[in-house]
């Protein structure tokens, strides 16, 4: 192509072509990084490498925490109810007064405890790492203590667990539990919302 040959008005509208792409490139990149951003700041940083790491790419793995969100925004999470909130309080109470004298069995316990607590919420409960996916997406804070908790239970059933990753796991285990069974307010004005 001769640029001698083109006229002004050619000219000024290649340019302006160019500008239009450049800034649409812009946009794209910008968007882009503000979706990172908030899904690293959703799921954590902890949990964003672990789906970069499943995904093999940032595309493949946003996707997949993408999805994870909208399959926990059509589940029917529920609040507890106060007798139920109440029960469980009691339940745990009675698991940490075990370690003492048994840390293995309140480990098991405390980890059935917890899959009891989800189920009541409407988190479906059979599979660990469908259960610790669903709950990544409102509970990324305590959910890589959770799946050191699990890890250790499943130690400690093959006898491979000493006492202080037990204490260590009834302390991750406390965590959610305590976000689970606390969080009444925050789910009962999402569920208002529905």
């Amino acid at each position: 192509m001769n640029l001698s040959a083109l006229s002004t008005t050619q000219i000024a509208v290649i340019i302006g072509v160019i500008v239009v792409l450049a800034a649409g490139i812009a946009v794209a990149l910008f968007v882009q990084k503000r979706r990172t951003q908030k899904l690293r700041t959703q799921f954590g940083g902890a949990e964003y490498a672990r789906a970069l790491k499943e995904g093999g790419s940032q595309r493949k793995a946003e996707a997949l925490l993408d999805k994870r969100a909208d399959h926990v925004e059509a589940m029917q999470i529920r609040p507890l109810t106060p007798a139920d909130r109440a029960r469980f309080i009691d339940s745990w109470a009675r698991v940490q007064a075990r370690f003492v004298d048994g840390p293995g069995g309140a480990v098991t316990d405390a980890d059935q405890l917890l899959g009891d607590v989800m189920s009541k919420r409407g988190y479906p409960v059979s599979d660990f790492e469908q259960r610790a996916a669903d709950l990544s997406v409102d509970h990324p804070r305590v959910l890589e203590n959770y799946r050191v908790a699990h890890n250790t239970a499943l130690r400690q059933s093959q006898g491979q667990a000493n006492t202080e990753d037990l204490r260590q796991a009834m302390i991750h285990y406390r965590s959610l539990f305590e976000e689970l069974v606390g969080e009444t307010e925050a789910v009962q004005a999402k569920a208002a919302a529905s």
